[in-house]
C-alpha cells in the first residue's frame, strides 16, 4: 500500500471538464480508477489538480544549458523545471556547427531513451538571418534536406521537432522530409510571406515556433506568416506567456483565432530559468539577465526567457483570464499530442503516468508528482 495514494477534495481538471470534490487515485507510477473506501486520502480541498506540464520548447534551466551542458548539468536543468511542474520536457538546441549539433544529439538522445527527456528540438541552424534573434548569424545555413536528415539521424529516433525558415532554399523539401520521418516541421525565425507560409503548411509543417516572435509583424496589405499560421487548422501555435514576449492582446488574438485546441504554451527557457539574474551563454552568444528578462549583451535582442510553466499557468488563469480547462489544454494536452505521448501524459486519466500538479486557489504551485513520486510534497 506504500505506493497507493488517493488525492481527494480538489477541483480535478479532466478532458471532459472540472470535477468538484474529485479524487485522483494513484497506484505505483500510474493513475488508476478504483480503490477501497478505507484507503487513507490526502485532503486537498480548495486546491486544483491538473496534469503535469509538457514543455516542447526549452533550452535549459537551473544554470544549465541543454545545448552545451554536461549530462549532469542537463539533468539539473530538467529537475529545475520539474520543481515548477514540468514533468515532460523536450531539450531544445540553439544554432551551432553541424558537427557539434550531431554530437549533442547523440549524447542527449540517450537521456531521451531512458525517459529523462521527451525528445530533441533543433531550433536552428536553418533559420533566416533577417529574423535570427539570439542565434549566431555566422553559423546559420539554408535548410538543405541532406543536412536536416543528418541531424535527424544523429538523434536516433529522438528528434521531435526542427524549426525552419521554410522560405529559404531547400525549406519546402526539408518540410516534406521531416513529415515523412514523423518529425514536426515548425515554421519559425522566418521572413516568409503569407503565400510562402501557406506553401510550407501544405507541404506538412504543423507548428509555429513562438508565434509573433522572430517573424514579420501582421500587416494589412502583407499579412505575412502570422495570419497564415493563425488561420490554418493544421497549425499549433507556440506562445511564450511571460508578460515580456507577448502583449496580452496578442495572446487573446491567438486564442480567439486558433482556439485552445491549437495553442501550446512553452517556456523557450534558457539557463537562467529558476536560477536568477546574471551573465550567461546561449550557444556562443553572451546573455545578460536583468529583472528576469534575458537579452543579448551585444544588440539587446530578447534571448529566450527565464519562464517556468507554473508562472505561465498562473498568468494565463489570472492576468489573461483564460478558463482553467483551456490553460490545461495548452500547457499539457496539446503539446503531449504533438509529441506523440498523449497515451501516457497530458491528462488525468486512468492508465496514464501519475504526473500531477497541485495548485492552490490562487494557482500557486504547491505539489508536483511524477510517475507516482512526489517531487514537491504538498504537505511539506
Amino acid at each position: 500500500m506504500a505506493d497507493h495514494k488517493v488525492l481527494a477534495g480538489a477541483h480535478v481538471v479532466l478532458p471532459t471538464g472540472i470535477v468538484e470534490n474529485g479524487r485522483v487515485i494513484v497506484d505505483g507510477e500510474r493513475i488508476v480508477g478504483a480503490t477501497s473506501q478505507d484507503t487513507p486520502a490526502l485532503d486537498l480541498t480548495g486546491h486544483w489538480l491538473v496534469p503535469g506540464f509538457v514543455d516542447m520548447h526549452n533550452h535549459g534551466g537551473g544554470g544549465a544549458s541543454f545545448t552545451s551542458g554536461t549530462v549532469d548539468e542537463v539533468l539539473k536543468g530538467v529537475h529545475t523545471h520539474r520543481l515548477h511542474g514540468t514533468t515532460t520536457v523536450v531539450a531544445s538546441f540553439v544554432t551551432g556547427e553541424m558537427d557539434f549539433l550531431t554530437q549533442r544529439a547523440g549524447l542527449l538522445s540517450e537521456l531521451a531513451e531512458q525517459g529523462d527527456l521527451a525528445g530533441l528540438h533543433f531550433e536552428g541552424p536553418f533559420i533566416s538571418p533577417c529574423r535570427k534573434g539570439a542565434h549566431d548569424e555566422t553559423l546559420l545555413r539554408d535548410p538543405d534536406p541532406a543536412d536536416v536528415r543528418k541531424l535527424v539521424d544523429a538523434a536516433r529516433g529522438q528528434a521531435k521537432m526542427v524549426t525552419l525558415a521554410t522560405e529559404l532554399p531547400g525549406g519546402i523539401d526539408s518540410v516534406r522530409l521531416l513529415a515523412e520521418h514523423g518529425v514536426i516541421a515548425a515554421i519559425g525565425h522566418t521572413d516568409a510571406s503569407y503565400e510562402q507560409t501557406v506553401a510550407a503548411i501544405d507541404a506538412g509543417a504543423t507548428v509555429a515556433t513562438h508565434l509573433y516572435n522572430a517573424m514579420p509583424a501582421l500587416g494589412h496589405r502583407a499579412p505575412g506568416p502570422i495570419a497564415a499560421l493563425l488561420e490554418d487548422e493544421r497549425i499549433t501555435v507556440e506562445l511564450i506567456n511571460d508578460g515580456t514576449h507577448l502583449h496580452p492582446a496578442a495572446l487573446e488574438l491567438a486564442f480567439h483565432h486558433a482556439g485552445p485546441e491549437r495553442v501550446a504554451f512553452i517556456t523557450d527557457a534558457m539557463d537562467a530559468a529558476g536560477f536568477g539574474d546574471g551573465r550567461y551563454m546561449l550557444g556562443p552568444l553572451e546573455v545578460e539577465v536583468k529583472d528576469s528578462v534575458a537579452r543579448l549583451v551585444e544588440g539587446g535582442s530578447i534571448a529566450g526567457s527565464t519562464l517556468t510553466l507554473d508562472r505561465a499557468f498562473k498568468r494565463a488563469a489570472t492576468v489573461d483570464g483564460l478558463p482553467v480547462e483551456a490553460v490545461v489544454q495548452a500547457i499539457s494536452a496539446n503539446p503531449a499530442r504533438l509529441l506523440g505521448v498523449y497515451d501516457r501524459v497530458g491528462s488525468l486519466e486512468p492508465g496514464k503516468d501519475a504526473d500531477i500538479v497541485v495548485l492552490d486557489a490562487e494557482f500557486n504551485l504547491k505539489g508536483v508528482m511524477r510517475k507516482g513520486a512526489w517531487i514537491v510534497d504538498p504537505t511539506a
